[in-house]
């Protein structure tokens, strides 16, 4: 191999590993950003649509599809993050192979949604990207093992979820599957609008369980939003409040 193309082949590299760097550095910025706010509102807006992922599951996990071989069980539970200048959902997985847990968030500026994950072996992965249709499509930048690695988050049903974990060569362009799990619900689901089911005052989602303040009883879907309710009942109440007005004014 001649000088030219050594040294081409080193800068090539050099800038891959910076790209990633910076694009993995921002993602995690972004999730640990304080949020204004409007940003908060925006942020929590857009992770309403994974509302019916809340509550917990029982995972069933192929790495070949129709085959027990390398199978496992898992356990999983997604649960609102909401703080007073961040929103996000935890995803606690126990027994899980792939991944331990995930915390996702939303960047309103770029429009992206933001996965940091943990791994089995206590290393962590970022990725980012959007939700179409009902499948929810993550992808990190190529890594130091010289792949791409995406993660799909489909939700099938309020009873059905698949999230399948797939890799790719950094140069190529083909995703091969690494595992998929599918989850049974053994959880909340979503309060359905007119049926007189009870409704989450924080997300949306549907009542499981109560908490009371200055002599009222309101219902939460998850105990995260217990916890977020307990530490901010009056801020909680008022944007309840605000987004109660906002779909009344969409119906007229």
């Amino acid at each position: 191999m001649s000088w030219f193309a050594v040294r081409n082949f080193v800068c090539s590299l050099v800038c891959s590993v910076f790209v990633g760097i910076c694009w993995n550095s921002l993602i995690a910025a972004d999730s640990e950003q304080k949020l204004t706010p409007e940003a908060k509102a925006q942020v929590q807006s857009a992770l309403e649509a994974f509302n019916g992922l809340i509550g917990g599951w029982r995972g069933a996990a192929q790495p070949v599809r129709g085959s027990n071989k390398g199978a496992w069980t898992e356990k999983a539970e997604w649960v609102w993050e909401i703080k007073k200048d961040s929103v996000a959902i935890c995803y606690q997985i126990k027994d899980g192979k792939a991944l331990t847990e995930a915390r996702l968030t939303y960047d309103p500026a770029r429009k992206l949604f933001l996965l940091t994950a943990k791994l089995p072996d206590k290393k962590t992965r970022e990725y980012a990207g959007k939700l179409e249709g009902n499948k929810l499509i993550l992808d990190s930048k190529a890594e130091t093992d010289g792949f791409v690695h995406r993660v799909t988050v489909t939700q099938l049903n309020d009873k059905r979820t698949l999230v399948l974990f797939e890799k790719r060569p950094a140069e190529g362009d083909r995703f091969s599957r690494i595992v998929e799990v599918g989850y049974t619900r053994e959880g909340t689901t979503l309060a359905v609008e007119g049926a007189g089911e009870p409704e989450c005052i924080v997300s949306g989602g549907k009542g499981t369980m109560q908490v009371s303040y200055k002599g009222k009883t309101y219902w939460v879907c998850c105990t995260g939003c217990r916890d977020a309710f307990n530490d901010d009942p009056e801020g909680i109440l008022a944007e309840a409040a605000a987004r109660a007005e906002k779909k009344k004014q969409k119906k007229k």
